[in-house]
């Protein structure tokens, strides 16, 4: 049996405040809201003169911000400050399990961890433990690197995605944990819902779960496919490329910034939603793109009698594809019925790129169905519904066409994202 480090995973010191306020300390994911600097605004009157992450990161409406170099420099104040002042308790030694009840009325389960990068990678085929799930776009690794290099702490949003059917690591920490005392326990400010923690006491069934999950998630190429990133993929491939940096620069070959602090979600926990990233195409001829696409996905379009029929055909199906459009004046709804056995995504996606370099069209990325229908109704607009998103084909799809394209899947909706919450030493 394996060791749980030789699998990439150690026993995090993860840092809380002495007195934890929950709801002045804990601020949602900085990538949420990026055109809405006025829930920022809220966020900070909540957050008020108390203690809060919120001053320990820089939310990314504030990235492109004239004075954002002044704002990185405060924030690394700020982090020194907790960390020499009387904020934070001594260093919890421990995995934590933790329950998330969202404003949503679902509960996502989860297990902080910290991960060795060396383990980690995001270029496509790697066969790295743990891997990326969507294309990460390279620029925009550098700015934040500028967040992280230097940064004596760190705050995680991160969260890896499990294959784990039989529950055996999230979940059996759970049974474990809980039979303490909360360490930390409380309400979330805007509209986040309630979040508790409880320390892992026995770190064996860490071990045992990683050897059992390992076991069954070999690939055929004789590597482990052990995580996947769920939410946070570009601040996980900063970790990478700033230690990659750090190890450059001073010869390390071991320290804190070789680590990143994670949560670990099974991805069939029935409190984790996979929502599909729908569709939008504007100023193309929508019949014949229909036609291009089931050529090219080997499918067949069926007129739908209404829009009900649509969605309802659609949301039971793991690969049919819904159209609404403007033909003639007249609404028309179609059913683009495939036999794609991977993510439909991870197909659909690249046949509409080729389709849309014929030029004089755009796309749009769009979460609701009921905004694709909208805009599906309008003269210029074809809407494209994606079934859901099939959890027992999502690692399996990744291990043999790699990550998948962009805007592939959301979990859940923006208020259920990560919240920061537990800290992380980089430096001394």
């Amino acid at each position: 049996m394996k060791s749980i480090n030789e699998y990439g995973i150690y026993v995090p010191e993860i840092l809380l405040p002495k007195k934890i306020d929950v709801k002045s300390w804990s601020v949602i994911a900085c990538d949420q809201y990026t055109q809405n600097p006025e829930y920022w605004k809220k966020t900070s009157d909540a957050a008020g003169s108390n203690p809060s992450t919120l001053n320990l990161i820089l939310p990314e409406v504030y990235l492109n911000a004239p004075d954002k170099q002044e704002r990185i420099s405060k924030i690394h104040k700020a982090m020194n400050e907790y960390i020499s002042g009387d904020v934070f308790a001594e260093p919890l030694n421990s995995f934590v399990y933790l329950e998330r009840t969202t404003a949503f009325g679902r509960t996502r389960k989860g297990l902080m961890c910290c991960i060795d990068l060396e383990t980690y990678e995001w270029k496509p085929f790697t066969t790295a433990n743990i891997r990326a799930t969507e294309a990460t776009i390279i620029e925009r690794i550098p700015p934040r690197m500028e967040i992280r290099r230097g940064a004596p702490l760190e705050l995680p949003h991160i969260m890896l995605l499990v294959n784990d059917k039989d529950g055996c690591l999230v979940e059996a920490c759970g049974e474990n944990a809980k039979k303490n005392s909360p360490v930390y326990d409380g309400d979330m400010m805007m509209n986040g819902g309630k979040i508790s923690g409880w320390a892992v006491t026995d770190n064996s069934i860490v071990e045992k779960a990683l050897n059992k999950i390992a076991e069954e998630n070999h690939q055929a190429d004789g590597s482990t496919f052990l995580f996947a990133v769920g939410d946070g993929n570009h601040s996980l491939a900063t970790a990478k490329s700033t230690w990659e940096e750090h190890k450059k620069e001073t010869g390390a070959t071991d320290d804190n910034v070789r680590y990143a602090l994670v949560e670990i979600v099974n991805i069939y926990d029935k409190g984790l939603t996979f929502e599909p990233i729908h569709r939008v195409v504007f100023d193309a001829d929508s019949e014949k793109m229909i036609s291009v696409l089931a050529e090219k996905l080997g499918g067949k379009a069926v007129a739908a009698s209404s829009k009900e029929e649509m969605i309802d055909a659609v949301k039971k199906s793991n690969a049919d594809f819904g159209f609404a459009f403007k033909k003639d004046g007249a609404q028309k709804y179609v059913i683009l019925k495939t036999e794609i056995k991977e993510l439909a995504v991870s197909k659909l996606q690249p046949a509409l790129d080729e389709f849309l370099k014929a030029g004089g069209m755009e796309i749009d990325y769009i979460h609701g169905t009921e905004d694709v229908l909208e805009l599906g109704a309008k003269d210029n607009g074809t809407g494209i519904l994606l079934p859901p998103i099939a959890k027992e084909s999502f690692f399996e799809t990744i291990g043999k066409t790699g990550p998948l394209p962009r805007k592939s899947f959301s979990m859940g909706e923006a208020d259920e994202k990560r919240f920061y919450l537990e800290c992380r030493k980089l430096f001394n």
